[in-house]
């Protein structure tokens, strides 16, 4: 994949792609930019909708001269273990954060969120927050607030006292869980409306149907997460020694 910074006319043709409804992988091939590119490119610029070529190439000018006269960064970053590219690893927790917010989550949430699940310990303080995404202690405590609330985040205390954050396995369940639940008052409020404006209308069938699909949905996502979880949780059962 050629590297370099993308230019005005890229910027062009990304918006030349969107008006015309293309995927995000589409726009890359055209480009021979990686996915991951376009899709950085077009989130921090907009979004798909509002995305403007000259207004993105300008913003990145300003963003590019903001950094230039700062100090070098790099000595101070905590050094990567497991023998990783720090600058890959910049790049992916990048990505990483744009997929969350195009799932619906606010920038800040996808950010706190990108650089927990990026940890080996799936676990980080406030102030370690603060200090990788160089953003207040305030910020990280309402983005925290907003994904404990959503269970994608959980709050333990370590042996020192401190609050730590928490990812794990479980609590994707524990979103799961709550996401299909949240289905449960859309049916109840569809089959109302069944009754109130006379079974067998056209109106009346459409909300029936969307009852019956998300009882169908609901059920099955239910018992699929207790199977993942049954599934992820049992232990490998270690293997015998090979007799001699």
């Amino acid at each position: 994949m050629p590297g370099g910074r993308l230019t005005q006319q890229d910027r062009q043709q990304i918006a030349l792609g969107l008006a015309d409804g293309l995927a995000y992988a589409e726009i890359a091939r055209g480009l021979d930019r990686p996915t991951s590119t376009i899709t950085r490119e077009v989130m921090r610029n907009g979004g798909p909708t509002a995305y403007r070529a000259d207004l993105a190439h300008r913003a990145t000018e300003r963003r590019t001269h903001r950094r230039s006269p700062a100090a070098p960064r790099g000595p101070q970053a905590p050094p990567q273990p497991h023998g990783r590219d720090a600058e890959a690893v910049r790049e992916y927790e990048e990505t990483l954060t744009t997929v969350f917010m195009q799932s619906g989550l606010p920038k800040m949430m996808s950010r706190v969120l990108g650089c927990i699940y990026t940890t080996d310990a799936g676990s980080i303080t406030t102030s370690e927050l603060v200090q990788r995404l160089q953003v207040s202690p305030a910020s990280i405590s309402k983005a925290i607030t907003f994904l404990e609330s959503q269970d994608l985040v959980r709050r333990e205390r370590d042996e020192r006292r401190r609050e730590r954050y928490v990812v794990d396995d479980d609590l994707w369940y524990q979103s799961t869980i709550a996401s299909a639940r949240a289905n449960d008052q859309v049916v109840e409020t569809a089959r109302q409306g069944v009754a109130i404006l006379g079974p067998g209308t056209p109106a009346a069938t459409r909300l029936e149907n969307t009852a019956r699909f998300l009882d169908f949905i609901t059920e099955s996502l239910l018992r699929a997460a207790e199977q993942a979880r049954e599934v992820l949780h049992t232990k490998a059962e270690a293997p015998e020694p090979d007799d001699k």
